[in-house]
């Protein structure tokens, strides 16, 4: 990295910063997660500066050869990670492969039955504020207001009252096992098409921790990142039928070049991801979101749901006196990374919230475990209840810090980074 520190000092030292916070915090975004150093390596390649509009073995450029492997290769391991007859790994995110999905299934105007995005959505399934809202008309379903479980009565009977073209399920806040095949069987009966975004729950899905929509879905997207541990992008599955108007919709639908470094770390992240390491990984990811459940449960706080099924938890903090965004700033000073999230039927504004949303996979990334786990949930439940007493939040800080050391993250590349300064005669 010295020709990066040399060359740029002010972007090396946030660099530095960076590392620095992510190895000294506890990172419990339920959406973010720890790639692995071969993962890294594969997108911070000279793959980087290769056009490559088109797709294998039909490009707009030459010199693709090796685009075309590495590309084809992402191809097929995400095929069989799935069991999907139809992959592309082109998106940039998770938002444009949904984008790319209702493109080529849709016109203006079509009717979208989605999640609402106060009870556990996300903003491109149809949120006024998103593309998705703008260009198509979209109805909402929720949770029930006794199980906060996905109503799937209320999904039936939207369903049959609004005759959508396509219904939409997965989730960005939602703890519980989504019934595919409940879905499947209302969009077969009004004649929509049933896309799911897997995003949050795709390496779940991958190591059969979660039931899999590929069976069920006309088309799947995912982000491949959170749960499923690559870079950070997006890909679409589908049925083979669907192929050809899918690839088009991408490029030269919405996307130019595609970025081939990030595929081929995605081609990376999809062996890791085939690994029986992986499914270890997984069910570890799993039994810490229990454990943390039962701990904050016992302490007093109410999850929504009552529980989790996955790798998050939300938790409403109403009866603690306090706005998820207070929740949140008072975690991070201990170092405790959650974020602020809307619960269901939140009375509060969605910059403020009265939830906060946490997760495991990249806790469980460095290797944490049911023990560890127990000893956060307490720090969680004793910095709260206290409302950020400030003696205890330093107190905390070094504590977690302490884990954070016996369980370190991107040792070698801390190591270098921390020479390289020196090297350019930065303070740490």
């Amino acid at each position: 990295m010295k020709e990066l520190c040399s060359t740029d000092p002010k972007v090396f030292r946030a660099l530095w910063s960076e590392i620095n916070r992510q190895t000294s915090q506890l990172e419990m975004i339920a959406s973010e997660n720890f790639v692995s150093e071969a993962v890294m390596q594969a997108e911070g390649s000279v793959f980087m500066n290769k056009y490559a509009e088109g797709y294998p073995g039909r490009r707009y450029y030459g010199g693709c050869e090796n685009m075309d492997t590495v590309e084809q290769l992402a191809i097929e391991r995400l095929k069989a990670l799935f069991g999907s007859e139809y992959a592309n790994v082109q998106p940039h995110s998770g938002s444009q492969a949904n984008m790319a999905v209702y493109f080529a299934a849709l016109k203006p105007g079509d009717t979208i039955l989605s999640m609402d995005l106060s009870h556990g959505g996300h903003l491109s399934h149809g949120a006024s504020v998103s593309f998705s809202g703008r260009f198509f008309n979209v109805v909402h379903y929720g949770v029930s207001p006794d199980s906060e479980t996905i109503d799937m009565e209320q999904v039936a009977r939207k369903a049959r009252e609004y005759r959508p073209q396509m219904i939409v399920a997965g989730a960005s806040a939602y703890p519980r096992i989504i019934d595919f095949e409940a879905f499947e069987a209302i969009a077969k009966e009004v004649g929509a098409y049933f896309m799911v975004d897997m995003a949050h729950i795709a390496g779940l899905v991958a190591t059969g921790l979660h039931p899999s929509p590929v069976p069920h879905a006309d088309f799947v997207t995912s982000t491949t990142h959170k749960t499923l541990r690559g870079p950070r992008g997006g890909v679409i599955l589908a049925r083979e039928r669907f192929g050809k108007l899918l690839n088009s919709q991408i490029f030269p639908g919405i996307q130019g070049g595609p970025l081939m470094h990030v595929i081929a770390a995605k081609a990376v992240a999809f062996q890791e991801a085939g690994s029986d390491a992986f499914k270890a990984y997984c069910r570890q990811i799993v039994a810490n979101a229990a454990k943390l459940a039962e701990v904050l449960s016992e302490r007093g706080f109410r999850l929504v749901s009552g529980g989790t099924d996955n790798h998050l938890i939300l938790v409403d903090l109403s009866s603690q006196g306090l706005t998820g965004a207070e929740a949140e700033d008072i975690l991070e000073r201990a170092g405790i990374t959650v974020n602020k999230n809307a619960i269901p039927f939140d009375k509060q504004p969605p910059r403020v919230t009265s939830g906060i949303r946490i997760g495991t996979p990249a806790v469980t990334t460095r290797g944490l475990k049911e023990k560890e786990m127990e000893a956060i949930g307490n720090y969680i439940a004793d910095l709260l209840l206290s409302h950020g007493d400030e003696a205890l939040v330093t107190k905390t800080r070094e504590e977690i810090r302490n884990i954070c050391q016996a369980f370190p993250l991107y040792v070698k590349r801390l190591q270098q980074y921390q020479a390289t300064m020196k090297e350019c005669g930065l303070e740490a």
